[in-house]
Formats: structure tokens, sequence, C-alpha cells
């Protein structure tokens, strides 16, 4: 029987307090993550919303960026919410010039597509693949995402109004990222989908292990 997943929650700025209790509530081992040595011990990784620039930039002070770059590049499932999005895209517009990113998601995200603080909204939104009925979304001074690359799958778009399509949901392999903030809701439902990734995962290398081990003679 597989062990419960640790995942790591990355605690350098934001609303990283909801994401802890919003994954424990899933039976995950939720674990703020503020060090190397913390990221290399979790199977799983949130980067919370918050500020983008001052999470990459407090990243790089403490030795994180680079560790957390080479994770990504090595397969550890990764959910971006917010600014957790802006930092796993590949490309950004509207960024500061000297604005880094982890990087890993095939996606060009538009900073503060929305507006400002104060063209923060909510609205329902279908997100595919998850059960259950529309979601409510939580968007403030949000990110979208202005082009996907052919890899990924885009798991909800915006319905009415003036950003109608645009995208707001994506998923690489095991990396996904939402420009809305689920864990200021009571719908747990998109940290399940998560801890499910992470134990999806963990069950694959469970069984590439097993399927590594010596036949004794």
């Amino acid at each position: 029987m597989l062990r419960d997943p640790v995942v790591g929650v990355l605690a350098l700025q934001g609303d990283v307090r909801e994401h802890l209790a919003a994954l424990r509530e899933q039976g995950a081992r939720a674990v703020p993550v503020r060090r190397p040595d913390e990221l290399a011990a979790v199977d799983g990784l949130v980067l919370p919303g918050g500020e983008s620039t001052t999470i990459a930039k407090l990243a790089a002070r403490t030795g994180l960026l680079d560790p957390l770059r080479d994770a990504v590049a090595a397969g550890l499932p990764v959910y971006g919410s917010c600014a957790g999005m802006i930092l796993l895209a590949d490309r950004l517009l509207d960024a500061p010039a000297d604005q880094v990113t982890v990087g890993g998601l095939d996606v060009t995200v538009r900073r503060n597509a929305f507006g400002r603080q104060v063209d923060s909204f909510e609205a329902d939104l279908g997100l595919d693949g998850l059960p259950g009925g529309p979601l409510r979304a939580v968007f403030i001074r949000a990110p979208w995402v202005e082009q996907a690359g052919p890899g990924v799958q885009v798991l909800a778009r915006v319905v009415g109004g003036p950003a109608d399509g645009r995208i707001v949901a994506v998923r690489q392999g095991d990396l996904v990222a939402t420009s809305f903030h689920p864990e200021l809701t009571g719908d747990r439902r998109v940290h399940a989908l998560f801890v499910q990734i992470v134990r999806s995962h963990l069950a694959e290398r469970a069984g590439v292990h097993a399927g590594n081990e010596e036949v004794p003679a």
C-alpha cells in the first residue's frame, strides 16, 4: 500500500496556509517549503498565489530557483495558482524585463490580464475532467494564458464578458495551473485533482522501482 503523498507549498510569500489546509483535507501530508532540502523531500509542490516577482526574487535569493527548475524538469508534479501560473510559464507578457520564472509549462501567460486589485471578480467555470458541475472561481489580479503549446490541455476558459474565451486553467502532464484561487473557496476539487496526480505519480515510480529490482537466484 502506498503511503500518503507529501505535498509541499512554496512558503516564501502568498496564501500558503490556505493551500496547506486544503491539501490536508485531501489526505496529503502538506508541508511548507522554504529551503532546497525541504523541496527535495516532497512528492509534489504547490506554487501559491501572491506577487510573482517577489516570489521569484525570494526563490533566487534563498537558493531555491535552480532546484525548483531542476525538480520540474525531472518530473515533479506541480500546481500553480495565479502567481503560481506565472512562475510555471515558459513565456510572459506584460512582465518586468528582469522577471524570471521556474518554467516547464509550454504557455505564454499575460500578467495582471484581468486588471488591478479593484477588478477582482468571481465566476462559475466548467473545468474539463472535473466532475460535479461548475466551479466557483475567484480571480484576483489574475493572469490568463495567451497561448498554449500543442502538448498543453486547456481545462477551462472564461465564458461571457470582455474576457470571453480566455484560457484560465491548463494541464501539461503532471503540471497544472489556474488563473484563479481555489484555496479561497470551500470547493476542494482542484486540490483533490492535484493530490490524485501526485498519488498516480508515486504509484508509477513505485512500479518502476519494483520492476528494476533484481530477482534473487
